[in-house]
């Protein structure tokens, strides 16, 4: 009798209980390059804008993708975390792929993924993280479609990011500022120097608005310099003309190397939206070929279409309920300029919680002069997810006490939010009152499956049972110049003992040694 084929959550569970890449013992690209010459370097056979920054990447890769399938182009996507399921990382023509198609990809790529495990297994070395393998998965996907070009979103940092395998037509860099401190360094001199690490030679290098300008921007053009790429900086070679509040979001006037775009509709909140729509729009004139300007009606069409999920989302109109997975002292503070500037809200209140490792006081302390009081309480991802009693604790002090509540259970806490601006609202048409749910990807991922009409199965299961990845607290940070050199040996080791036709020798009589 067959065995029977898995489904999307034995898939997803396999590759989520995968080593996590959240690890500085296994910084390199060794193990993706390694799989990429096993699948036959299918990275060489498309166009490639890859972007990475510290806020801002999910919405820029959307806004691009929409503008290269506006043209005509056949697209592949690539973003990440998800917020409700792990096939939403990968889309063709702007639609994730279906269960089905997920767990066929694995299928294809699985065995190769064994070879990798085999290898570093016999070198004591790391097998391949969860994202080296979604992050394979995309690559190979992308290249069977085939797509004309794949729009890729770094996962975290950029040197030794699994998706630097990629050489970018066009890189863009959003934003940098302090996050990931434990992985990239606690400088942000330190973040930077990771970041332009996606600047190939001969590319052009979209740089976003840097919060830290006087520190970031010499580390970026001289990253740009050495690999004699073009740099397009936002403020010098295109710029964010003009941009008028509408309903549903705004109206923009952006100029690019090649023209300016007037009256561009994007249907998104905040002056930060309208930035990444800029670096968008760069990013694409780069890979869409056409001489000069892009047609500004196509254009329109594309940046008006595109829906961001988790990203200042409202997904509720009576009591108003927004939903945003920002997770930083950036992303709050962008929100909090969204919602002042979108919003006139008499009363909100937010229902956070967050992981351990963030800034948790600076971003509560961003958001503070917006919200009316604050709900604390906890995501599914139990290992991560700072303990509602520790966060009450930090809230406390930045909001007082008479502002802040404890309810460690989300459902709850969100229902007593809802509950509050329901009893405020003497009309009932929930105008002036709102409920702001934030802190992390995982709280809006988990906040949009309760908010669905049905509840999603994976909610319905114990935090322990649920797919997320182990944390992980990661060792010393190597040098780099020492982790360069290893790069450098491994690179032009000419006389390796791997053979990439060895299936036998290295798997043995089990095929599916994946483990």
């Amino acid at each position: 009798m067959a065995d029977a084929q898995p489904t999307i959550h034995d898939v997803e569970r396999d590759i989520m209980g995968r080593p996590s890449e959240r690890n500085t013992t296994n910084l390199d690209l060794k193990r993706m390059k390694m799989i990429l010459d096993l699948l036959g370097d299918p990275q060489d056979s498309f166009r490639i804008i890859h972007i990475t920054g510290t806020n801002g990447k999910g919405s820029t890769a959307r806004m691009a993708e929409a503008i290269c399938r506006a043209y005509g182009m056949r697209t592949g996507l690539y973003t990440s975390p998800h917020l409700e399921h792990v096939n939403e990382r990968i889309a063709i023509d702007g639609q994730r792929l279906s269960d089905d198609d997920f767990v066929e990809l694995w299928n294809q790529v699985k065995d190769f993924v064994a070879l990798v495990d085999a290898k570093m297994d016999a070198e004591g070395a790391p097998r391949m993280s969860f994202f080296e393998v979604l992050t394979a998965m995309a690559i190979w996907k992308f290249a069977d479609a085939p797509v004309d070009v794949a729009i890729v979103e770094v996962g975290m940092g950029g040197r030794w990011d699994a998706t630097n395998v990629l050489d970018a037509d066009a890189a863009v860099i959003g934003p940098i500022d302090m996050d990931h401190m434990a992985w990239l360094g606690d400088t942000v001199e330190q973040i930077a120097a990771e970041k332009v690490g996606i600047i190939k030679p001969g590319c052009t290098a979209v740089i976003g608005p840097q919060p830290h300008e006087d520190e970031v921007m010499p580390i970026i053009e001289q990253a740009a310099a050495e690999n004699h790429a073009t740099l397009v900086r936002d403020g010098v070679e295109a710029e964010v003309v003009a941009r008028m509040p509408a309903v549903g979001g705004q109206m923009v006037t952006l100029r690019t190397p090649n023209g300016t775009y007037a009256d561009v509709p994007l249907d998104k909140f905040g002056e930060h939206q309208a930035h990444n729509a800029l670096a968008a729009l760069c990013a694409a004139e780069v890979v869409i070929p056409v001489t000069g300007a892009l047609d500004g009606d196509l254009v329109g069409e594309a940046l008006s279409s595109v829906k961001i999920p988790g990203r200042i989302e409202q997904v509720r109109n009576s009591p108003t309920i927004i939903i945003d997975g920002g997770h930083n002292v950036n992303a709050a503070e962008a929100l909090r300029a969204a919602i002042e500037e979108n919003y006139d809200f008499t009363q909100l209140v937010a229902v956070v919680a967050m992981m351990e490792d963030k800034q948790v006081e600076e971003y509560l302390g961003a958001l503070e002069p917006i919200v009316s009081e604050i709900i604390v309480t906890e995501n599914s991802w139990k290992d991560r997810v700072m303990p509602a009693e520790q966060l009450v604790d930090i809230a406390r002090d930045v909001f007082g006490p008479e502002r802040v509540t404890c309810i460690p259970d989300l459902p709850e806490a969100i229902q007593e939010a809802v509950n509050r601006v329901d009893a405020e609202d003497e009309l009932g048409v929930g105008y002036g009152h709102g409920v702001l749910i934030c802190g992390s990807f995982v709280t809006a991922g988990d906040a949009r499956m309760l908010l669905k009409e049905s509840i999603h199965p994976d909610l319905k299961l114990s935090k322990s049972e649920r797919v997320h990845q182990p944390a992980v607290t990661p060792e010393t940070r190597v040098d780099a110049a020492v982790e360069d050199a290893a790069e450098r040996e491994y690179e032009s080791d000419a006389d390796t003992d791997f053979d990439v036709f060895d299936v036998k020798g290295i798997l043995g009589a089990d095929d599916d040694a994946a483990e």
